[in-house]
């Protein structure tokens, strides 16, 4: 069973290391989709502004040559050359006139040569000259150089274009390289949330698993013991007293059987159900009081003494689902009897205080190591050998303890035996609001105690 039950842990695991990978990446893939289809649109809308400003420029370069309307000396910059054109701020602008026969002058520092198939153009369009693309506008003029009288009919404003590409590729540069560090961000931080959130689920499966394989081991015992004493009475024929042995056996082993089933369910009630039954208020008092009634007949079976009383004058209220905290009483209650021994004793206290309400049960058994309190909750765990039970019992107890806000704490009694007390928040009431009525109303200031003796003489 054990192996069965490591092997099915270490598939837990490794679908708890692979599902948050795969949550990682996924939720990588969609930022990368994402972050691709922003870098795309950036990208487009800074290229379209930063051709707009060039063309805006180069517009106001003809719109400018055009305006001023008077005699211009070619390569001039005092009669409306580079710093009428350029302004004192961003890329040099280059000029060319154009005259009647097409021939094209430069009107600005350093322009080079403009091509024949270009010194008309109107619209802005990117050519390439002397090897650097320039971006370049046009439109009519009326300009004459003084110095021979050729009148100018057109006018061509460029500009080169390695500011806006350059600006442009920085932006891309810079995308390239967030974007990669982004998405390893975002996969290892997916990737660490991931695995926290799949940590609770990954102890779930796990828990569930050996849960499964400790209650199939647990149901098994029973059943295999059943099964032979069923198997031997049947063999041949035999005396009605053997018969009898067997029948009494499979009785013994049926009740365990029925106890264990009633304890999975409860638990697997517990586990399916987000949200307890309806809390009342509850006199804890009273109901200790007729948990001690109730195992009183226990008690006398073993010899054993048990005693109880309310301590204080604060009513012990408190809100919870009253059959929840009245299981919680029989299970402390039956392991306490149980380790107890023979002529053991079994203290349950009950007491308030104006914010707590402590339910303490004490045996005089051998008690619980300290190495042992922190496994005691667990399920299918036992700290004795002392047969009976199947490690169920306080593992119920402490869900229901957790599920209506108590606190434990697990030491050693006055006796040498188990201390095992729970503290709830009380709850402020009056005494006509008890609730779970199962002692009568004298047991609020403490119970009767019943000695047993050994010859089952009660006193």
């Amino acid at each position: 069973m054990s192996t069965r039950v490591g092997t099915a842990v270490d598939a837990t695991r490794r679908w708890a290391q692979t599902v948050p990978t795969q949550v990682a990446l996924r939720t990588t893939a969609g930022v990368a989709a994402v972050y691709l289809v922003l870098t795309l649109v950036v990208t487009v809308t800074a290229s379209h502004y930063l051709d707009g400003g060039v063309d805006t420029r180069i517009r106001g370069g003809v719109a400018s040559m055009q305006a001023q309307g008077r005699l211009f000396s070619p390569g001039s910059q005092s009669q409306g050359g580079f710093g009428v054109l350029g302004g004192r701020y961003g890329a040099p602008l280059f000029a060319w006139v154009v005259d009647a026969e097409g021939n094209a002058q430069a009107a600005s520092p350093r322009a080079p040569d403009l091509p024949v198939a270009y010194r008309h153009t109107s619209d802005p369009e990117t050519i390439s000259l002397s090897g650097t693309d320039v971006r370049i506008a046009g439109g009519p003029v009326l300009l004459r150089n003084p110095l021979d009288g050729t009148l100018f009919s057109w006018v061509v404003v460029g500009q080169s274009t390695a500011p806006a590409n350059q600006a442009r590729d920085t932006l891309i540069l810079a995308e390239l390289i967030v974007g990669p560090v982004l998405l390893l961000l975002v996969f290892f931080g997916a990737l660490t949330v991931g695995r926290r959130v799949a940590s609770p689920i990954e102890r779930a499966r796990r828990r569930q698993l050996e849960f499964t394989a400790d209650a199939s081991h647990e149901l098994r015992t029973p059943l295999s013991v059943i099964e032979a004493e069923a198997t031997l009475a049947l063999s041949r024929p035999r005396e009605a007293d053997a018969y009898r042995t067997s029948f009494v056996r499979v009785e013994a082993e049926s009740k365990k059987l029925r106890r264990l089933v009633d304890d999975l369910l409860w638990l697997a009630r517990f586990d399916a159900t987000p949200d307890p039954p309806d809390a009342e208020l509850v006199d804890l008092g009273v109901l200790a009081g007729g948990a001690v009634e109730r195992f009183r007949s226990v008690a006398e079976r073993r010899s054993q003494r048990i005693s109880g009383a309310v301590n204080g004058t604060v009513e012990p209220l408190v809100t919870a689902p009253p059959d929840w905290l009245d299981r919680l009483l029989g299970v402390l209650l039956d392991n306490a009897c149980r380790y107890s021994g023979e002529g053991g004793e079994v203290r349950v206290s009950v007491s308030a205080s104006s914010n707590t309400v402590r339910l303490s049960v004490e045996d005089s058994g051998p008690g619980i190591p300290p190495e042992e309190r922190a496994l005691v909750f667990d399920r299918f765990h036992r700290a004795s050998t002392i047969p009976g039970g199947a490690g169920l019992g306080l593992a119920i107890g402490d869900a229901i303890v957790r599920a209506t806000a108590g606190r434990w704490t697990v030491g050693e009694s006055a006796a040498g035996g188990a201390s095992m007390t729970v503290v709830w928040p009380r709850t402020p009431g009056e005494r006509s609001a008890r609730s779970g009525g199962r002692a009568p109303a004298e047991a609020t200031s403490g119970w009767p105690t019943a000695v047993t003796d050994s010859k089952g003489n009660r006193s």
